[in-house]
């Protein structure tokens, strides 16, 4: 019997596909469960509308993202800061700091987790920040750390 499943199930398929099971496994658990449905004309119909409007809203949020990525890459961040002697600054300019001023900057909100640094800002100096936006899509931010 072909069903479509409604959820992402462990070794049998993921939500939307259509997959051939037992005519006993299918009206006596996936059915009942509402894990999946019989597999007619309106319930692939659905399946297929459904694909079709997931895959518009991630290319739409990849266009989004690879728009972000341009203007994030064409600017940099300064951040002014205290420091004590060799340059050392009193505290450090963090994920939080950095998601913030981006956001004042260019106005594109940044999830805190979603900027890495490969070390820690102690120091004045330049650095590279980089942001995940998206799956693949990752910019290079430009920071300039600077003494008061």
């Amino acid at each position: 019997m072909k069903v479509v499943l409604n959820q992402d199930i462990k070794g049998l398929g993921k939500k939307l596909q259509v997959v051939e099971v037992s005519e006993g496994y299918a009206r006596n658990f996936l059915l009942p469960k509402k894990l999946a449905n019989i597999a007619d004309n309106k319930s692939l119909n659905e399946a297929k509308t459904k694909k079709q409007a997931i895959a518009f809203k991630k290319d739409v949020e990849l266009e989004e993202a690879n728009k972000n990525k341009e203007k994030i890459e064409k600017i940099y961040i300064e951040f002014r800061e205290k420091q004590g002697a060799g340059g050392k600054l009193f505290g450090s300019v963090t994920e939080k700091e950095i998601a913030l001023r981006l956001k004042e900057k260019v106005g594109i909100d940044v999830n805190k987790k979603k900027i890495s640094l490969k070390e820690p800002i102690k120091q004045l100096g330049n650095y590279v920040a980089e942001i995940k936006l998206y799956e693949g899509v990752i910019a290079k931010l430009k920071i300039v750390v600077v003494g008061v």
